[in-house]
């Protein structure tokens, strides 16, 4: 079966807990405040599109396909990446809330990410490699065998980060938020 092509769309307030997402390939199209929670978003492919305060949390990602894909004041709570499709992956976040989300071992090199809210995300084994997290909180936020190499934190806040288990090599970090690198020692910094 041929999959649908849809290209230069836009779609506005709409609620697709209602009426199901038709399984396309959509290249530059916006979603802007439409609601796709607990949806099944499988087998779709999003290239070079926009989603701005749109709600994908929980929303199944079975082999979808993010490529070049923004979200700008999204809520993306618990959304599983590690499912998606890894070829030619890539996003960029602004002002998102990605709380309890998975990014287990995906290679998302030179991701962006700014004003958002990681709490309690899993960063397993995944290649940040030279991306940005700008004033981002990582409350909870899991970093295990990571690289962070040339990842920037200096303006982020609430990460535990331990250097003996994860690559950090030329990652930046405020001297405010050197206490996230250390706090496996139990010691206290003033």
């Amino acid at each position: 079966m041929k999959k649908i092509y849809i290209h230069d769309q836009k779609f506005s307030n709409l609620n697709f807990t209602e009426k199901q997402l038709q399984i396309c390939e959509y290249e530059n199209c916006i979603f802007k405040n439409c609601n796709f929670a607990e949806t099944n978003l499988s087998n779709n492919s999003f290239d070079e599109c926009l989603f701005i305060e749109c709600d994908l949390s929980n929303a199944k990602v079975t082999n979808t396909a993010f490529k070049n894909v923004e979200f700008e004041s999204c809520k993306l709570i618990g959304l599983q990446f590690d499912a998606c499709n890894p070829f030619l992956l890539g996003f960029r976040f602004i002002s998102c809330q990605l709380n309890l989300s998975n990014f287990y071992q995906l290679k998302i090199k030179n991701t962006f990410f700014k004003e958002c809210s990681l709490h309690e995300v899993d960063f397993t084994e995944t290649d940040l490699s030279g991306s940005v997290f700008d004033n981002c909180d990582f409350a909870g936020a899991i970093f295990g065998n990571s690289n962070l190499k040339k990842a920037d934190f200096r303006t982020s806040k609430n990460y535990s980060i331990n250097p003996e288990i994860n690559i950090i090599q030329k990652a930046k970090f405020s001297i405010m938020g050197v206490a996230g690198l250390l706090y496996k020692y139990n010691i206290e910094i003033e």
